[in-house]
């Protein structure tokens, strides 16, 4: 009876992890973008890009832990 509600739930997290990275990923290119296209990028400008980039690899590797595919 519990083991139903927890593997609905994990896969309830494992899907909002996936589209956080894709969301993360989109930001961070986004970022850069901006960054590269900038003839005087700012300091907290080049903070946000390290800061999404950060975060986008933190996830990934907690998507390994999950054995997920997250490049998919």
């Amino acid at each position: 009876m519990f083991s139903k509600k927890k593997t609905k739930k994990k896969k309830e997290l494992d899907q909002q992890l996936l589209a956080d990275i894709q969301k993360l990923k989109r930001d961070w290119e986004t970022l850069e973008r901006i960054i590269e296209h900038s003839v005087d990028p700012s300091e907290e400008g080049l903070l946000d890009l390290s800061v999404a980039k950060a975060k986008y690899f933190y996830l990934l590797r907690e998507a390994r832990k999950r054995n997920l595919n997250a490049l998919s």
